[in-house]
């Protein structure tokens, strides 16, 4: 079956899935994409105070953010109510595990992750950053690494694994909590603290005295993909995958991205070095 064909009998089953129309499946517990036909629904996690990913309103209980968006436009796909409940990121996993949620938006696909749970295709790729102090300015990455360069990171993070492997001779000070790391950029303990460009450009937003935003080159980046528990029937990650294909074709994602960006953080797309992309 070619990609064209595929993704047509994939959509083209979204209407079934919204008619009700359940093919019979000899297993105990009913799959994933049966579960989303015959109760109409989505059902997703979403985390409070996780902007630009997820934002509570705290007067009305509404969400919004990028995954809320994205959760949005496939609900709307299935033709399915979406139904939020609150988590953790922590317990993100444990809730996909026990079949709380269909669905979860924002998860790295680590080592540790991928044995529990399945991932999709990724929705977008976040470009590693540096929250640097306002006089350093390093334009590559290779350039860092000097005995003489400080660099700050929470300990055991991605963020700590990236600079581990890249450097040798440059200090590396560890700490149990991020924003610590950036409180030694900020105090001048540090250089350079590594973060997603998502997370440090709000960062530098709401607290220019912390320092500026750098994303040295070549581009270094971590995906962001959709969670989904693990099962022998593999019709819902296949929709899922054929959905964010097209999403990315029509540049959607990117929109999403920057627009929650300027909505929740007020960071403009010029704010944001033009060589990212979502």
């Amino acid at each position: 079956m070619n990609t064209t064909t595929r993704r047509n009998a994939m959509l083209g089953a979204a209407a079934l899935l919204t008619a009700g129309a359940l093919p019979v499946m000899a297993q105990t517990e009913i799959a994933t994409w049966d579960r989303i036909a015959s109760s109409k629904t989505l059902r997703i996690a979403a985390v409070a105070g996780g902007a630009p990913n997820y934002h509570k309103d705290l007067a009305t209980g509404a969400w919004s953010g990028i995954m809320i968006d994205l959760a949005n436009n496939l609900a709307t796909k299935l033709g399915a109510k979406l139904v939020i409940t609150e988590t953790t990121w922590g317990n993100a996993v444990l809730d996909l595990q026990s079949n709380k949620i269909d669905i979860f938006f924002g998860l790295n696909p680590t080592p540790q992750r991928l044995k529990v749970i399945t991932f999709s295709q990724p929705l977008y790729n976040n470009a590693f950053s540096l929250i640097a102090r306002k006089d350093y300015n390093p334009r590559t990455w290779d350039e860092m690494n000097k005995p003489e360069v400080t660099i700050a990171v929470d300990v055991g993070s991605s963020y700590d694994n990236l600079v581990s492997a890249m450097y040798d001779k440059a200090k590396i000070l560890r700490f149990e909590k991020s924003a610590d790391a950036t409180l030694a950029v900020q105090t001048g303990r540090a250089d350079v603290q590594p973060l997603v460009v998502t997370l440090s450009a709000g960062i530098v937003k709401k607290n220019p005295s912390i320092g500026h935003l750098v994303v040295p080159e070549p581009i270094k980046a971590t995906s962001t993909n959709a969670g989904l528990r693990q099962e022998s029937d593999l019709r819902w990650k296949e929709y899922v995958d054929v959905w964010i294909a097209d999403l990315r074709k029509t540049d959607t994602i990117n929109t999403i991205v920057l627009s929650n960006l300027d909505k929740l953080m007020s960071i403009k797309r010029s704010e944001i070095p033009a060589i990212v992309s979502f």
